[in-house]
């Protein structure tokens, strides 16, 4: 999995790019939320859930199924984020699944269950650059948790951020003429 720091750049980078004021802060929280949310399935490692299990790590959790209903669940809720329905929905399923792209372009574990419930196989995207972050609070903080954050500063920081900046610098320049 990469780590929690680096899955909410994405709503982070996502808010920067967009138009202004088009992601309320409240809608970035939970977009912030979701994007670490299916990582909350390492739980079953307490109960004994197998890794491999679609109950697992990485299992139903990291489907787009899954997105699909919780993004479905927060458009309903969309006042509360003070955004239009269709907004609430696109970052709400954007976010979440940007989380499972991350776990897919990592170069340990078991692969992601994206397909769930239609297909139980695990997945990884062609390139495997990003460095495995540990489950393991207390082994993150070590040279492996360093190693880490190095990668993934490369692989997904300077790319999201660089495209987030070139999106807002371009409509800004394009708003002031």
């Amino acid at each position: 999995m990469a780590s929690a720091f680096s899955h909410i750049i994405i709503p982070i980078a996502l808010k920067l790019a967009g138009r202004k004021n088009s992601i309320p802060w409240r809608l970035l929280f939970l977009g912030m939320f979701l994007s670490v949310a299916p990582d909350f399935d390492s739980i079953g490692f307490t109960f004994g859930i197998p890794y491999a299990s679609q109950w697992g790590h990485r299992g139903f959790t990291h489907s787009l199924v899954f997105a699909l209903v919780i993004a479905l669940l927060c458009m309903r809720c969309s006042k509360l984020f003070l955004s239009s329905s269709k907004t609430v929905f696109l970052f709400s399923f954007l976010s979440m699944v940007s989380h499972s792209m991350l776990d897919a372009l990592t170069n340990g574990g078991l692969g992601v269950a994206v397909f769930w419930p239609f297909d139980s196989e695990r997945y990884f995207l062609p390139w495997r650059v990003i460095e495995v972050s540990p489950i393991s609070v207390s082994r993150f903080f070590t040279e492996k948790g360093l190693s880490v954050l190095s990668s993934e500063f490369i692989y997904i920081w300077l790319p999201c951020l660089s495209v987030a900046g070139l999106l807002f610098l371009l409509r800004g320049r394009s708003n002031a003429h």
